[in-house]
């Protein structure tokens, strides 16, 4: 038997059905049957394709017979293969037979109109529409994969406006279209069909708070640019025109994937007969697309631009490492932001204010700075200063509580692309500094940490920084790019191989040595003084054993090896429960391409050179890395932090696609 949604025919009068082109319609021909019929044969006009559809086993037509047997347990359908020019120009006729099959007991007529009906978006990620027959519903990753990707359009094109285009439900700017993704939906018929029939173009409720849609009618002015489908608004009758055989939209993303979101939308069109009391959908095409996440870019990426803040302290201002900065991001081949004080209104943390990162669809890419929570100083600088065209914005904010100092992104990093145990990051893992487990001290807030997993493409992992005063993780790791095979070094501060290093000293005669020799504002503490300093010792032997953890967790969770890590001299201290580095941490460098910007550390002078920064240029150089130390212990050292903490790079993108990667 048909299913009910099957058309049914009369041997009194012809049926009427509309056929979308490349969908098969079923045929009914149960309903209406001349007595004493036990076969049946069917034929159909030009353009049509008349088969049978079988439900349970493959049935052939029996040998010698011209017609089937109605008993048959199959069904006969038809589909077009192109749109009607008019009303019913197509025909299927189905014959009854009795036991005689030469004589007809009767016929029945099925009049077809064929409309070519399609929504469609990138889904093939080339950056154009294609039509495909695919599956539009289903969105996969990976590099055999499929399904179209919606950009966030959090940046702000329009030079009139204050906030990001995803606040405004009418077009601002032409040049805004190019942050959205296309979208066709093909509606070809004869123009008396959509009389009767209209188009739907529909969102669910949920979609609908996560994406807008713009319809295109004509011209290249705003005013041709209508919203159709977004917050309270779900439905949209498309407005046909006669003879138009495709209407255009626009879709921008508004929200990022989060706890609450996993990234997917869809946006469907229906086919409604409107003729009856009861409005009938015919025919419905979805397409589904992935909103592109955000991604952070890790210090192997080249850099772009540096940021960097002019102070002012008791002291005075902070020129001179400006001028170190300018010499660097002039080696490094990159543009240098200085960010005036007032506008950062003496908060030169610039590092823990934001990260950049980008978004990325198939059409379009561009940066986007992640705001950070902490909201002191610079917490304008970001949206009044960095939001602009092609340059986006996003934020998180902590509901009912105050940020703690791990919320800054000085304690937010990401590693550069690595395989674990036949896993591939080809975008790198984020690496946030937490409590130790289970240990209820201090942790990023939530909301951050969830949009940073809910993105998907850099699976974070979390490290132990709260035995920090400050609770860093670049208080203690960095990544510097090499030119061999590996691609990278991970640089850990080591406590161990300090104590090491002037206990190698001490021993060649060089006790008398003095860290701080050069400080005129800092005591000197001879190598000999500071071995024999047991709180000293003790203090720098926990921030070993600190690390040493960490040291465990990134080899696991970065499929790392001891060749791939390079100790970094340094000593802590331990003010109250909470660490701080000892002399500046070097470390905490800023890393622009080869070009590393690494503190001061002021270490013992042995034959006329710092023996720190000896023993780092000879662990680094050899790796194709130029080391350059700064002074930057009035400015940000004596204030707990360094350079990286004071400075930020934007990054080239990654070459790889994300949508090509498997989460």
């Amino acid at each position: 038997m048909a299913p009910k949604r099957a058309v049914r025919l009369s041997l009194k009068t012809p049926t009427h059905a509309v056929c979308v082109v490349g969908v098969v319609t079923l045929v009914d021909i149960h309903s209406d049957v001349p007595k004493g019929a036990s076969s049946f044969g069917v034929s159909g006009s030009s353009g049509v394709e008349v088969f049978m559809a079988c439900n349970r086993t493959h049935v052939t037509k029996p040998i010698g017979k011209a017609s089937w047997p109605l008993d048959t347990d199959a069904d006969v359908a038809v589909s077009v293969g192109t749109a009607s020019k008019e009303l019913k120009d197509f025909k299927v006729k189905v014959s009854y037979f009795g036991e005689q099959e030469g004589r007809a007991l009767g016929h029945s007529v099925l009049y077809l109109t064929g409309v070519d009906i399609s929504l469609d978006a990138d889904t093939g990620r080339t950056g154009k529409v294609e039509r495909i027959q695919g599956d539009k519903k289903t969105w996969r990753w990976g590099p055999g994969g499929y399904g179209a990707i919606l950009l966030v359009n959090c940046d702000r094109d329009d030079h009139r406006s204050t906030e990001p285009d995803l606040t405004h439900s009418q077009l601002r700017s032409l040049a805004d279209l190019q942050d959205m993704s296309p979208l066709v939906l093909s509606c070809n018929g004869p123009d008396k069909l959509f009389d009767s029939h209209k188009l739907v173009l529909n969102v669910s409720f949920s979609d609908s708070k996560r994406l807008r849609v713009f319809c295109a009618r004509g011209g290249n002015s705003l005013s041709d640019y209508k919203q159709v489908l977004g917050p309270q608004c779900r439905s949209y009758q498309v407005e046909r025109q006669p003879g138009e055989q495709e209407v255009r939209f626009y879709v921008e993303g508004l929200t990022f994937p989060d706890d609450d979101f996993l990234g997917l939308v869809s946006l469907s069109v229906c086919l409604v007969d409107a003729r009856a009391l009861l409005e009938v959908t015919l025919f419905t095409d979805t397409v589904v697309f992935r909103v592109a996440p955000w991604i952070m870019t890790p210090n192997t990426q080249p850099p772009e631009e540096l940021y960097v803040c002019s102070v002012v302290d008791d002291h005075g201002s902070n020129e001179k490492f400006l001028e170190d900065m300018s010499y660097l991001a002039l080696k490094a081949s990159c543009k240098l932001v200085i960010c005036p004080r007032v506008e950062n209104r003496n908060d030169r943390w610039i590092q823990d204010e934001m990260e950049f990162g980008y978004i990325e669809a198939p059409h379009k890419s561009f940066p986007v700075v992640f705001d950070s929570p902490r909201n002191r100083g610079l917490r304008d600088f970001p949206y009044k200063r960095i939001l602009g065209p092609d340059f986006g914005y996003v934020t998180r904010e902590i509901p009912f509580a105050a940020p703690s100092s791990l919320d800054s992104f000085g304690n937010l990093d990401v590693s550069p692309p690595v395989t674990v145990g036949g896993m591939e990051y080809p975008l790198g893992r984020i690496l946030i500094g937490s409590s130790f487990p289970k240990s209820g001290g201090r942790q990023m807030a939530r909301v951050v940490r969830n949009f940073l997993k809910a993105q998907q493409v850099q699976a974070p992992v979390e490290l132990y920084s709260d035995w920090l005063a400050v609770g860093h993780v670049d208080e203690f790791l960095t990544f510097v790019p090499t030119s061999d095979q590996k691609g990278f070094r991970l640089l850990l501060a080591s406590p161990r191989a300090c104590l090491k290093l002037f206990q190698e000293k001490m021993e060649e005669g060089y006790g008398e040595a003095a860290q701080f020799d050069g400080l005129k504002y800092k005591a000197k503490r001879s190598i000999n003084e500071m071995l024999a300093d047991r709180r000293l010792q003790r203090d720098s032997l926990h921030a070993q054993r600190c690390i040493d953890w960490n040291r465990e967790v990134l080899k696991r969770e970065l499929g790392l090896a001891e060749s791939d890590i390079v100790d970094i001299p340094q000593l802590f201290f331990r003010n109250d429960s909470y660490a701080e580095a000892f002399f500046p941490d070097m470390v905490n460098m800023v890393v622009l391409g080869k070009y590393l910007g690494i503190p001061k550390p002021y270490g013992p002078i042995i034959d006329g050179r710092c023996c720190l920064e000896e023993r780092v240029r000879s662990l680094l150089e050899p790796l194709g890395l130029h080391c350059v130390f700064i002074d930057d212990y009035l400015s940000y050292h004596k204030l707990l932090g360094e350079i990286h903490c004071g400075t930020n790079v934007r990054r080239k993108p990654f070459p790889f696609k994300w949508w090509n990667m498997v989460p």
